[in-house]
């Protein structure tokens, strides 16, 4: 059985534009528009699955998660991939995210303050992903002594994916789980 994505905040994060990059990436291309609502893609390299997708241009309508949903499922269909998989690719940034993970590496800390990068390995959309985070202070501290002894931790902020790599800007509330 293959996750669907029901969230709405995320399916609400996907942008038209992506969307339209990652068709056209794949193979798609855009066959008719009704300017400022919709645009109708099909792949012209299977045109036996008759597939098509209807793709919102404006993402402030009542409907667009919903619409967003549709667009993941024929996705999943016509890729015989997970929607998780096919979201990994197309999420660039998404605002206010906790994420749980174990701190896999310290990068040498700044010399001028107590600060440093980390690299967590944690659940993005139910996915594991190694995520850069700049931490400073007391967090900072808290993410070595979570590296030393294996713990778990927690971070919320706001995510971005950068020539593939996740980084975790603005942490807010990083703590050691069950400490």
């Amino acid at each position: 059985m293959k996750a669907i994505i029901s969230d709405v905040n995320i399916l609400n994060q996907l942008q038209p534009q992506q969307l339209e990059t990652y068709l056209k990436a794949k193979g798609w291309r855009e066959h008719s528009r009704i300017p400022e609502k919709v645009s109708i893609w099909i792949r012209d390299t299977y045109p036996e699955d008759k597939l098509k997708i209807q793709l919102p241009v404006d993402n402030n309508f009542d409907d667009y998660a919903l619409r967003m949903s549709e667009v993941m499922s024929i996705l999943e269909r016509a890729e015989n991939r997970s929607q998780i998989d096919i979201l990994s690719e197309l999420v660039t940034n998404y605002s206010n995210l906790t994420i749980q993970g174990v701190v896999m590496q310290i990068k040498t800390p700044n010399s001028d303050v107590l600060s440093g990068e980390i690299i967590l390995l944690g659940i993005v959309f139910d996915k594991m992903q190694e995520v850069k985070i700049e931490l400073a202070n007391h967090n900072y501290i808290a993410a070595i002594k979570a590296y030393q002894e294996r713990l778990p931790v927690v971070c919320t902020g706001d995510l971005f994916k950068e020539n593939n790599i996740f980084i975790l800007k603005n942490p807010r509330n990083f703590q050691i789980e069950n400490a």
